[in-house]
């Protein structure tokens, strides 16, 4: 028998199932509004908005609970014009050499290309790092598990978060990233995993005509 330390499960708050049901589809409804944005306007958000939101990220579940995240945030003019130049040269490399025809295709509806001027518009990037390894407090480095998997449910949540709380989003992915290292000043045992993009939509923001899968495309009930 496992002798770990444990404690008492002290917050659950168990609701009726009617609440229960009114309390899921209040949250599908809000998140269906969610769309990724590149239009931004230029006016600050409020801060505390994104340190709640990544304080929400925090809570995530991780591999052996090791947390394996950083989320380094910029507002600094110049460090998002870095960020700016550095992604669309990658970016230019992409769109010209490395991508498939059809990814290039896969991506023609949404009319994107290697121009990024929401990089400096947006008030706010939040470069997401995955730690590959951690070291504790002894000075021992040891690898981290699962941490693909966590930063992702890491960063659902901060998305969440961030659109419940009236913001915009686009989760950025460059590639390669290895410029968010030096801009962003992060240790080499990180990978940048996204640069997530958060402001207020423009006042002339326009969206692809997309059309999300029915719930019988994604559901399945198995006996």
């Amino acid at each position: 028998m496992s002798n770990a330390s444990k404690t008492r499960l002290l917050d659950w708050q168990e609701l009726s199932q009617q609440d229960m049901i009114d309390a899921a589809a209040d949250f599908y409804r809000q998140m269906r509004r969610r769309r990724s944005v590149r239009d931004f306007a230029d006016r600050p958000v409020p801060m505390q908005v994104v340190e709640h939101a990544i304080a929400t990220a925090g809570t995530a579940p991780s591999g052996a609970n090791q947390q394996p995240w950083h989320f380094a945030v910029t507002t600094d003019p110049q460090v998002k014009t870095q960020l700016l130049e550095a992604a669309e040269q990658e970016e230019r490399e992409f769109y010209s050499r490395r991508a498939t025809k059809a990814w290039l295709d896969a991506l023609a509806p949404f009319g994107t290309d290697a121009s990024k001027p929401f990089l400096e518009t947006a008030p706010v990037l939040i470069g997401v790092f995955m730690q590959k390894s951690s070291t504790d407090e002894n000075g021992q480095r040891h690898k981290n598990y699962y941490p693909t998997e966590s930063v992702g449910i890491a960063c659902g949540l901060l998305i969440a978060s961030l659109h419940l709380a009236g913001l915009a989003t686009l989760a950025h992915t460059p590639s390669p990233m290895g410029f968010m290292n030096e801009i962003f000043a992060r240790p080499g045992n990180e990978k940048p995993y996204l640069l997530l993009v958060v402001g207020y939509p423009a006042d002339n923001c326009r969206l692809p005509d997309i059309e999300r899968k029915t719930h019988e495309q994604i559901y399945s009930n198995v006996p």
